[in-house]
């Protein structure tokens, strides 16, 4: 028998027109968004249905947005192969897909969930707004390479290694400065340099106060035992215990995102069937540049 594990994305999955089709045939795919405009007090599947894109790209916005249509793919999934729901026997999200990930284990309620992620949107959007920054992916250069060449570009300001997604796409996160003379030194390098769209340094010291905000919320939230294991982005391990969770939480918004390793550790302990639930296939691709083999099927909107 397969062993079973469920990805949930992160933020820059989103697109204008996701959703919609699939919350007009399934019911309750729309009751997710139904409930969501009810915590929001906005309509988010108009907004993810007709955009504009300023809007959904917002750090404010995206973040429940993804969230909400991740789980609107859950569902999906579970009305055409209830046995695959069911065989589920991990889990992990990429940054803010883990907030969806705890949900599908039971950590905490869809409602919980949204407004923890709403609160984290919001706060990561203000530190944002304090501090011109940004994101860049680099393709083609080691680790051990890109971390001198942020150790030259961080005279220009804050800058750190932010997510490590898989073979040969690490993401830099920093001052919109320290960003700026990085690209230029990674290019003489002969890397390849993408801008993320993305609001600001994610992952990075310049989230503060968002740590500070996130664990405020998070300090007055019931928090259960997980019903399958879900691995962190901070330590690549598994964890059920809500206290763990808790913390992890915390960290996470400062701390880089070990997703590369979580994949490894989750395919060294015999996982070899996964899903990726949610808008995009980002995490599809990232999973076969560490595997090419492994069985992954993607479930979007």
């Amino acid at each position: 028998m397969p062993k079973t594990a469920f990805l949930f994305p992160g933020q820059g999955a989103q697109t204008v027109g996701m959703a919609q089709t699939l919350c007009d045939t399934l019911p309750a795919a729309k009751k997710h968004f139904d409930d969501a405009a009810d915590v929001l007090g906005y309509n988010l599947l108009e907004v993810c249905a007709k955009g504009p894109a300023e809007r959904l790209n917002s750090t404010a916005v995206s973040q429940p947005a993804i969230f909400v249509a991740s789980l609107a793919a859950l569902e999906s999934l579970r009305a055409s192969d209830a046995a695959a729901v069911e065989s589920c026997a991990a889990t992990a999200g990429l940054s803010l897909g883990e907030y969806t990930a705890l949900v599908f284990a039971d950590v905490m309620s869809f409602r919980d969930g949204l407004r923890l992620v709403q609160k984290r949107g919001e706060a990561m959007q203000a530190a944002a707004d304090a501090t011109p920054s940004g994101m860049i992916s680099i393709l083609g250069l080691e680790r051990e390479k890109i971390e001198e060449l942020c150790g030259k570009a961080r005279g220009a300001g804050t800058l750190e290694v932010a997510n490590l997604l898989c073979p040969g796409n690490i993401v830099i996160s920093g001052s919109k400065a320290a960003c700026d003379e990085a690209d230029r030194l990674v290019q003489e390098a002969g890397g390849r340099t993408v801008r993320l769209a993305v609001a600001g340094a994610f992952h990075t010291a310049l989230m503060k106060p968002a740590d500070d905000v996130l664990a405020q919320a998070l300090a007055g939230m019931e928090l259960r035992p997980a019903r399958v294991p879900v691995w962190s982005n901070v330590d690549a391990q598994p964890h059920t215990a809500p206290e763990e969770v808790r913390k992890l939480l915390v960290r996470q918004v400062l701390q880089p995102v070990l997703w590369e390793q979580t994949i490894r550790n989750l395919l060294a302990a015999g996982f070899d069937r996964f899903y990726e639930l949610g808008p995009g296939r980002v995490l599809t691709g990232l999973l076969k540049r560490v595997q090419r083999k492994v069985d992954c099927q993607n479930v979007t909107v």
